[in-house]
C-alpha cells in the first residue's frame, strides 16, 4: 500500500516514511491511496478472532497489515503484541463495551496510562516510532500540541525511548489539575512541556508553521504525534471494528458511533472502518460548545474561529475550533480532487472558511455524518442522570456524548458512544454533576497534582518554540 497527500503534491510514499513525517511537504495530510475493502466472509472472520484470549492482538494485527504493508509481518505482529497488554491498559480484555440502562452503549477506551482513549494509539505509536527508527538508522524530534490528552498519551508512550525527543505544547492554564499533573512530572530527559500564552489552536498552528518550514524540519528531524499522524489513525481503526462485533451478533445488524470530537481524529477512523465496509449506519459528531463541526455537518458551512473566540469549557480536550484532522474526509467528500481542497484550505487559512451546503446530501447518506451539540449545562445533567441510574461514572466529554447520542437516537438504533476519558481527570466537574464522591483513580496516578512540574511557559511565537528545541536537540 502507498500513501498519498490530500494537497496531490508529495511523491507516493509507503507506510514507514509517513509514519515518521506527519504533515506532508506540501502542506496536506497523508492517507492510502484507496482504503482497503471487507467482504461479510471477512468480517465473519474477524468476528471469530476478537472473541478469543488474544482477540484484540489478533484482530490489530489483521487490520494493520493491510496499511503497513512494508513492514515484515513478524515485526508487525511482535509490536501489536507489546503495545496490547494487561499491564498496559489494566484488563485482560482490551476495549470492552457496557450497556447503559438506557440501551446506550460504552466503548471503553480509557483504561491506557494516563486514562484516556488516546493510549489505544500513542502506546503503538511509541512502539513503532522506535522500531522504525533503529531500522533507518535515525532520530526524531517530535512536536505537539494537546488540548488535555493527546500530551499524555504521547509522553508515556515515547518517555526514554530511543532516538526520540518530544516537545509537546499545552494551553497555559487552560487543562485540568489532573491532567497537568500528568505531563508536567514527568522527569524523563526526552520529555519537554512548553506552554504556550493561548488556546489549543494556537499550540496547534506553532506545530503547522514548523512543520511548513522546510528547512527547520529537515534539520531537526521533526515529527508529530497529533492525529495529522497516520499511525495514530490506523490504531484508532481497529478499536471500532472491536466495539462493533461486542455489540453484535451478526454482521446484518448496524450500529452507529457517537464521538466526542474536537480536532475530528477519533471519528475519522470510525469513518474509515465504515469505508472499508464495517457495517456503521451513522457517524455522530458530538460537540461541546466550541460547535465548529456541528455548524458544518447540519448547514454545510466551515468557519473555524480564532483563538479568542474558542470558549474554555468543561470538556476542554474538545475546545478546538480548527479541526485539523478534517481535511482527510473532505478530501473524500471532493471526489479527491486534490486542487479544489487546496484552495478550501487557502480560504480556512485566510480566515474565510468554506461552504459546501450542496454536498450535504452527500454527508448525511453517502458518509453517514450527522452531529449535536452539548453545553456545560447538559453535561452536567448527564453526568448525574448516568450516575443516578447506573452507578457509571462518565467523564464530561463521555457526557456530551451520551447527551448527544440520547438526543439523535432514531427507534431500533443501536449507538455506541467512544468513551473519551476516565472521570478522575477531571474531579471538579464530577462533583459539580454528582455532590462530593470518593472518584475512583488507579494507584499510580494516586498523588501525582502534588508532584513536582518541569514546564516552560512562552508566549505565543513559533520562533520561541523553535529556540526551545535548539537548546536540546543537535541539528543534522
Amino acid at each position: 500500500m502507498h500513501y498519498i497527500s490530500t494537497r496531490g503534491n508529495t511523491p507516493k510514499m509507503p507506510f514507514s516514511d509517513v509514519l515518521l513525517m506527519g504533515l506532508a511537504p506540501d502542506g496536506g495530510l497523508m492517507l492510502p491511496k484507496s482504503y482497503p475493502k471487507i467482504d461479510d466472509a471477512t468480517l465473519t472472520k474477524w468476528r471469530q478472532l476478537s472473541l478469543s484470549k488474544s482477540g484484540y492482538q489478533d484482530l490489530a494485527f489483521e487490520i494493520m497489515q493491510l496499511f503497513a504493508t512494508d513492514i515484515p509481518k513478524a515485526d508487525l505482529k511482535a509490536l501489536i503484541d507489546k503495545t496490547y497488554t494487561r499491564q498496559n491498559f489494566a484488563k485482560d480484555e482490551i476495549t470492552p463495551v457496557r450497556t447503559l440502562s438506557d440501551g446506550i452503549k460504552i466503548l471503553e477506551l480509557s483504561n491506557g496510562p494516563t486514562l484516556a482513549f488516546k493510549d489505544i494509539a500513542m502506546q503503538f505509536l511509541g512502539n513503532a516510532f522506535e522500531y522504525v527508527l533503529k531500522q533507518k538508522n535515525e532520530r526524531l524530534t517530535i512536536i505537539g500540541a494537546t488540548s488535555g490528552d493527546t500530551g499524555s498519551a504521547a509522553e508515556y508512550a515515547l518517555r526514554g525511548k530511543d532516538n526520540i525527543q518530544v516537545f509537546m505544547m499545552s494551553p497555559h492554564g487552560k487543562m485540568s489539575a489532573f491532567q497537568r499533573a500528568q505531563m508536567y512530572s514527568l522527569t524523563d530527559d526526552n520529555i519537554h512541556n512548553i506552554a504556550i500564552k493561548g488556546m489549543f489552536d494556537d499550540c496547534q498552528d506553532i506545530v503547522k508553521t514548523l512543520q511548513q518550514d522546510a528547512d527547520f524540519k529537515a534539520k531537526y528531524s521533526l515529527g508529530t504525534v497529533n492525529s495529522i499522524n497516520w499511525g495514530r489513525i490506523l490504531a484508532q481503526i481497529v478499536y471500532y471494528f472491536k466495539g462493533y462485533f461486542a455489540s453484535t451478533d451478526n454482521n446484518q445488524q448496524k450500529v452507529s458511533f457517537c464521538v466526542p470530537s474536537g480536532n475530528f481524529g477519533n471519528i475519522c477512523a470510525g469513518h474509515i472502518a465504515r469505508e472499508m465496509g464495517l457495517p456503521i449506519a451513522r457517524l455522530i459528531v458530538a460537540t461541546n460548545e466550541n460547535d465548529v463541526l456541528h455548524d458544518f455537518f447540519t448547514t454545510g458551512n466551515y468557519r473555524p474561529r480564532s483563538a479568542d473566540k474558542t470558549y474554555v469549557t468543561s470538556s476542554p480536550s474538545m475546545d478546538i475550533s480548527k479541526a485539523s484532522n478534517f481535511e482527510r474526509f473532505i478530501y473524500l467528500l471532493l471526489d479527491k480532487n486534490p486542487q479544489q481542497l487546496s484552495q478550501l484550505w487557502t480560504n480556512v487559512n485566510n480566515q474565510q472558511g468554506f461552504e459546501l451546503s450542496d454536498l450535504l446530501d452527500n454527508i448525511h447518506n453517502k458518509f453517514g455524518f450527522v452531529s449535536g451539540k452539548s453545553t456545560h449545562a447538559d453535561r452536567i445533567a448527564t453526568i448525574k442522570s448516568v450516575f443516578e441510574t447506573d452507578k457509571d461514572l462518565i467523564d464530561p466529554h463521555t457526557a456530551d456524548g451520551v447527551k448527544v447520542a440520547r438526543n439523535l437516537r432514531q427507534d431500533g438504533e443501536l449507538i455506541v458512544v467512544t468513551e473519551t476519558a476516565l472521570p478522575a481527570k477531571f474531579a471538579d466537574t464530577i462533583v459539580e454533576a454528582v455532590g462530593k464522591i470518593d472518584i475512583p483513580r488507579p494507584d499510580a496516578t494516586k498523588g501525582i497534582e502534588d508532584l513536582p512540574q518541569k514546564v516552560v511557559v512562552l508566549d505565543n511565537d513559533a520562533k520561541l518554540v523553535k529556540a526551545e528545541i535548539e537548546k536540546f536537540v543537535e541539528p543534522k
